[in-house]
């Protein structure tokens, strides 16, 4: 008794031939010439008149054999595909991480939509905003967001000042050059917040997603490991379709 990973395997190569198979077919029927023929003989209006060879062309193609090969390739394809589809609907399997079974009896179907969406929130979690590393950051319950300590800082102002570089004398002006200095006048008091994650906690999240991916993997290889009971389906239909 085969497989569903063996049925599997087998159903591509099936469904490539016969849609080669198909194709062929199509193009043999929508051509006129191998499918006519003709027989013709000649005969003179007199005894004297000129004698030819009679003339023939036989068929070459004939419509019902090409269904008759058809049928056959296509009921292998809808027997293959009928024995997968038949089996997904029993072979099932449990989601088992850490030994927790976090899912019972999944069918293999929805495993395999659950590996799709688990590599797209793989992607999204390793793209998830990072709190900065510069920084030490604690939980504020009261904002619900991280937060650093209070770090005070200067805030000063450009004062103008006068610097003599030559007194005033009875001849000459006094020589001044103006400068600014910075004087202190207040102080700031910043607090940062952040709504962004911490690293450890993105790495766990991302060891989750990939431990999940990997059972998710190991229990659709469980359920594709079902016997399969063969399904015979195709006779009935071109039985109904070509006869």
């Amino acid at each position: 008794m085969a497989r569903l990973n063996q049925i599997i395997a087998v159903e591509k190569g099936v469904k490539g031939k016969a849609v080669q198979e198909l194709a062929q077919a199509q193009q043999r029927l929508q051509q006129p010439a191998p499918l006519a023929g003709i027989s013709r003989t000649y005969q003179p209006k007199d005894e004297e008149g000129e004698q030819l060879p009679p003339e023939s062309t036989r068929v070459q193609v004939k419509a019902e054999d090409v269904l008759r090969q058809l049928a056959g390739t296509l009921t292998r394809l809808f027997d293959v595909t009928a024995t997968k589809d038949w089996a997904n609907c029993t072979a099932k399997a449990d989601v088992t991480v850490d030994g927790r079974t976090v899912l019972r009896d999944v069918p293999v179907t929805y495993l395999l939509f659950l590996e799709k969406q688990l590599k797209d929130l793989h992607a999204f979690v390793k793209r998830l905003p990072v709190l900065d590393a510069a920084e030490a950051w604690t939980y504020d319950p009261s904002t619900d967001v991280w937060r650093t300590e209070p770090v005070r800082t200067v805030k000063t102002k450009k004062v103008p000042r006068n610097h003599v570089k030559a007194e005033a004398t009875d001849k000459h002006p006094a020589q001044v050059e103006v400068y600014y200095e910075d004087v202190p006048v207040g102080y700031w008091t910043t607090v940062k917040f952040s709504g962004a994650l911490p690293a450890q906690r993105v790495n766990e999240l991302l060891d989750r997603v990939e431990k999940l991916q990997a059972a998710v993997q190991f229990a659709r290889e469980e359920a594709n490991g079902a016997e399969v009971t063969d399904q015979n389906v195709g006779q009935a239909v071109f039985d109904y379709l070509f006869q």
